[in-house]
């Protein structure tokens, strides 16, 4: 199948940012045997902006090239995430260009910031399909438009989550939590609290907090493979299987996750994988139970890490991206559709 992957590339980055759902969404696609044209409309800005300046470019000029790409690639499907540079009305014109073209939207971002919320629902209005990272169970504020309504998870890429932290246990660090947002969330006040009340030889990292510098790239993959454990603290709770990206950062490279029980991630995950918790208490306590039996960290943490491999890889995620937009049969029995 021909499809056209739009989305931010990171082809400015050079290498700098190594983790992205929509790169391992685009390797999922060329995994899953799809010929796959990359449009990075970001890129294409700065590309075609007097200078290489992007706030120079043209925005009519961006969504010219996105329309000069459909008519020469003639793509079966478009699958397209964050490209804020790309309107409605070029997937509009899309379509009367090729009305056999199915149009598949993805927004991994959470609904509780109004901004994201209102681009999903502009979204709807064009796409087919929309995908979004938070369970079916939420969006039903999005439905009446065009678009049917999908979860999608976030993946690991068996060659980026490369670390098997619960094969060790000379990492350096016991607890990681990386995070730089501020907005919409109390969430710093639950790492104050872990913070007073850890041992003083328990090894916990914030960086991006309290005045720490934030870690990307190369030094982010080298502290995932340095820790034992890890917080998915996202910045509000209770939204059904939402989280951002770092659940599978985490879990994929082997580390022993803690997420909140109100995600409700117990409805597809197995037993002993992920360790849920419902309030600082019962969050320090079990942090402080698999602190000291390193054995059953290692044993959860290596149950994780195989279900996500397995089961919640980018293969699997972007061929039911595929399948789910193009009304095709399922070809797996995916984890997150069966209830």
């Amino acid at each position: 199948m021909r499809i056209i992957h739009v989305d931010n590339h990171q082809q400015r980055k050079y290498g700098h940012t190594r983790v992205s759902w929509a790169i391992k969404l685009y390797t999922g696609l060329v995994r899953a045997g799809h010929n796959v044209l990359a449009f990075s409309d970001r890129d294409v800005a700065a590309f075609e902006a007097p200078l290489r300046i992007r706030e120079l470019a043209s925005r009519k000029k961006v969504n010219r090239r996105l329309l000069q790409a459909v008519e020469a690639f003639e793509p079966d499907l478009l699958v397209f995430g964050h490209c804020d540079l790309i309107d409605n009305k070029t997937f509009a014109e899309i379509r009367r260009m090729r009305p056999q073209t199915v149009i598949a939207a993805c927004n991994n971002d959470p609904l509780f910031v109004p901004r994201n919320a209102a681009n999903i629902a502009r979204r709807c209005e064009v796409a087919d399909a929309m995908f979004v990272s938070t369970g079916v169970a939420e969006l039903a504020r999005f439905e009446g438009k065009r678009a049917t309504l999908w979860h999608m998870p976030n993946p690991v890429d068996p060659a980026v989550e490369t670390w098997d932290c619960s094969a060790h246990s000379n990492q350096s660090v016991d607890l990681l939590f990386c995070s730089k947002a501020q907005a919409y969330t109390e969430r710093g006040k639950l790492i104050d609290y872990l913070r007073g009340r850890l041992p003083q030889d328990f090894r916990f990292a914030t960086p991006g907090m309290f005045d720490q510098p934030t870690v990307w790239g190369r030094d982010y993959d080298r502290m995932l493979g340095d820790s034992k454990m890890g917080l998915n603290l996202n910045r509000q709770e209770g939204l059904q299987w939402y989280s951002s990206a770092r659940i599978a950062q985490m879990a994929g490279n082997g580390l022993l996750v803690f997420t909140h029980a109100a995600a409700r991630f117990d409805e597809f995950m197995p037993a002993e994988s992920l360790v849920y918790f419902d309030s600082e208490e019962s969050l320090l306590r079990r942090l402080l139970e698999f602190h000291e039996d390193d054995a059953r960290r290692r044993h959860w943490a290596s149950r994780a890490r195989a279900f996500f491999h397995l089961e919640i890889n980018n293969r699997l995620y972007a061929q039911y991206i595929v399948e789910s937009a193009m009304n095709l049969p399922y070809s797996h029995d995916y984890v997150w559709i069966r209830n």
